[in-house]
Order: C-alpha cells, then sequence, then structure tokens
C-alpha cells in the first residue's frame, strides 16, 4: 500500500490517505440486461430512471467514470426476478437503493455473471455478461444432473464421476491429436430441459498446453453429462495455425466415447443452418477433415 504526501511534501493528510485506500476498493456495478428488465424495475419508487436510453447512458458513464480513478470495476447481471425472490427470502423491502446494493454485493460474493469492467461499449459488456450467464448456468444444470445420477447398481462406482473422469480423458486426447496451434472446441449436448453447449479455446505451441480453467472445467462437465446420460450430441474442433488454413474436425458421441466423423459430416455440419436446415456457403480457405481417432474406449463405463 503506497501512501502520497501533500502537496507542501510534509505527511500525508486523512484525506490523501483516504483517497489512496479507496484506489484499492474494488467496486461492483449491476446493469440490466434488456428494456424488459428495465421495465420490471421500474415498478419500485426508489429506482430513479423512467427512461431506459439514459439508463444505458448513465451507467456506461458511472462505469467509465470509476475506471478513471484506477479502481478494479467489476459489471454484474442483474436480474429482476432473481432480485425480488433475493428480497423475499431474506425479509428485505426490495423497494430500496441500499438492498440493491446488497443484492450487487450478493451476486458477486456468490459466483453470479460479473466480469470485469475494461472500458470495452455498453453494448458488448451487455452480451459478455449474457454469455458468461449462460455459461454459468449450463455448468451448474450439468453439475447437479451428474451428482443426481447416484451410483452403479451392480457395483457401486460413482456414474457421474465415471463420466466425468472420462469427459477429461477424451478432453486430452483431443488436444494430443490436434498438435499445434490455437484449437476452439464446441461441446454440444441434448438434455431433457435444453441444449448444453460449451466452448473451449486452448494454444498449442512448443510448451505446455495453455487452458482456462473456467471453459475446461465447463466442456467436461457439459461432455460427462452427455456420457452418463447416454444422449447423441457431439464435439466439433477449429484449429487455426499460422500459414495454413484453418482445420475443422468433428466428432459424435457414441455409447460413451467420441467417434470420428467423416469429412463429409463435418463439411455438412459447418455448412447447414442450425435452426433453419437450410445450406450455408462454404468459408474460404478452411479444410473440412474427419475426425481422428482418439483411441479405444475406456472400459468400465456405466449409465
Amino acid at each position: 500500500m503506497t501512501a502520497h504526501t501533500d502537496d507542501s511534501g510534509g505527511r500525508p493528510t486523512a484525506r490523501t490517505l483516504r483517497r489512496a485506500l479507496r484506489r484499492e476498493v474494488p467496486s461492483t456495478v449491476g446493469l440490466l440486461a434488456d428494456e424488459q428488465d428495465f421495465a420490471a424495475m421500474c415498478r419500485y419508487r426508489s429506482f430513479p430512471f423512467d427512461d431506459h436510453s439514459a439508463y444505458r447512458r448513465q451507467a456506461d458513464a458511472l462505469l467509465r467514470g470509476l475506471a478513471r480513478e484506477s479502481l478494479h470495476v467489476g459489471a454484474a447481471l442483474f436480474d429482476p426476478e432473481e432480485y425480488a425472490w433475493y428480497c423475499a427470502d431474506a425479509g428485505l423491502d426490495p423497494d430500496s437503493p441500499a438492498v440493491r446494493a446488497r443484492y450487487t454485493a450478493h451476486i458477486a460474493a456468490t459466483g453470479g455473471a460479473v466480469v470485469p469492467y475494461t472500458g470495452a461499449p455498453f453494448e458488448s459488456l451487455l452480451h459478455t455478461l449474457a454469455e458468461t450467464a449462460v455459461r454459468k448456468a449450463t455448468h451448474a444444470y450439468a453439475t447437479a444432473v451428474l451428482a443426481d445420477l447416484g451410483s452403479c447398481a451392480d457395483c457401486g462406482e460413482d456414474i457421474g464421476q465415471a463420466a466425468f473422469d472420462q469427459a477429461h480423458r477424451l478432453l486430452w486426447r483431443l488436444l494430443e491429436g490436434a498438435g499445434p496451434g490455437t484449437h476452439q472446441m464446441v461441446c454440444s449436448i441434448p438434455a431433457a430441459e435444453e441444449q448444453l453447449t460449451a466452448v473451449l479455446q486452448a494454444e498449442q505451441t512448443d510448451g505446455p498446453t495453455v487452458l482456462d480453467t473456467v471453459q475446461s472445467a465447463e466442456f467436461v462437465c457439459v461432455l460427462a453429462t452427455g456420457i452418463a446420460l447416454g444422449t447423441r450430441g457431439g464435439v466439433v474442433m477449429r484449429t487455426t495455425a499460422h500459414g495454413a488454413p484453418d482445420r475443422l474436425h468433428g466428432w459424435h458421441l457414441a455409447e460413451g466415447h467420441l467417434a470420428p466423423l467423416t469429412a463429409a459430416e463435418v463439411f455438412n455440419a459447418y455448412c447447414t443452418d442450425a435452426e433453419t436446415g437450410e445450406p450455408i456457403g462454404p468459408e474460404p480457405d478452411v479444410d473440412y477433415r474427419a475426425g481422428f481417432d482418439l483411441g479405444p474406449e475406456e472400459p468400465g463405463l456405466h449409465h
């Protein structure tokens, strides 16, 4: 911690010390995602805005002002429905600025959708927050599914844990076979309530593979859910390497293992609109390849 002296070169004043300490206090700003959430908050008399555009301008200005003070600034997704549940559960009056601030701190403390503010445009920041919220919800849902599966009736092995271990092995086989480059992998698994999707980016050079630990945990958890439930699903991988076209590979999930797709199947997967089924033109300078073999299936998986 650094103390600054006053203008006369003497001992730092109490005000100067407080200002220095303020720069070491993180700030989290709760943001409403869209006009629907904004309208939900307008029912509270203490909410100071009645115009969504003005709210966005002022929220953006607040974030920029905090960042100019050299503070660590985070942005949190403020969900009015979850806020109402929080207040009801805690016996708090939701029509209060202090309670809204308390809820924002609660989001940050309990692992909610919070991202660092780095000066990004407001619309881009909201998009990042929405993506973060979806990722966290997907991870939580997949984790709950695996935890609820219990043990194998024949041998007593934890089914969710066995599937998680298998998914972890498959991830490293994918990376080992991919070779040098930047790899973006997408795992998509149909579940009872929604389509589970996880995205993972990895960098492989001459040194160790560089992975985002949060992304890798989400990827393994989603893949493990498909393995444990015995559902259809798959993984696609896009590899970018210097001086070469991007390579696209794909696999489909079958009996707890990732079986390679053919080059034609990979082409069709990437060149078909997922919503309409209409064909999409292939990307230039992209090589559509079959998935590579990931080795023999691990024995002893339970479903």
